[in-house]
């Protein structure tokens, strides 16, 4: 029988480029390109809470 931590599996990495040609960020192409740095691996929820702090920034 398989402990907790055995059973728990780390979230799949996508570099700049993957996550540019995904459907899921089709319309957000801009805001990605300009968020997400060459050469670093995300993962989905790390992309989703920088659109999310992005889009709740102030203008100044």
């Amino acid at each position: 029988m398989a402990t907790k931590a055995n059973a728990e599996v780390a979230a799949p990495v996508y570099n700049k480029a993957q996550l540019l040609a995904s459907k899921k960020y089709a319309n957000r192409q801009d805001i990605l390109n300009a968020l997400l740095d060459d050469g670093k691996t995300y993962t989905t929820a790390q992309v989703d809470a920088l659109i999310e702090k992005y889009m709740k920034g102030q203008v100044k």
